[in-house]
């Protein structure tokens, strides 16, 4: 159970973040305005959050494993959401990425 809380505390991370850049990104880039950069900012502050929840206590190891989450994320938001068409070396990249998200949360220590 615990592991499967992990994965869903990466996922609930990957999800604020992304979507904090994403609606700052379209503030301003896009020209939709103070308010979805604000929302922007406020979705990374839960991201803040939510990384504290994670049961490892070790702050290094839950950040260097969340950006492989964050990698294999971006390109799943990219294609839900902008219709972007990863390549294979896209999707490599991205399983790679977990892996080592895999052997740095989940291994065991001894």
């Amino acid at each position: 159970m615990t592991i499967i809380r992990s994965i869903l505390l990466f996922a609930l991370a990957a999800l604020a973040e992304i979507g904090g850049a994403w609606l700052i990104w379209q503030g301003v880039r896009e020209h939709r305005g103070v308010l979805w950069i604000g929302a922007g900012v406020a979705a990374l502050g839960a991201y803040g959050f939510v990384a504290t929840l994670q049961a490892d206590a070790n702050f290094g190891r839950i950040l260097a494993a969340y950006g492989g989450v964050f990698v294999a994320g971006s390109l799943a938001w990219a294609m839900l959401v902008d219709r972007f068409r990863p390549d294979r070396y896209d999707l490599i990249g991205a399983v790679i990425c977990l892996a080592g998200v895999a052997v740095i949360m989940y291994a065991p220590r001894g």
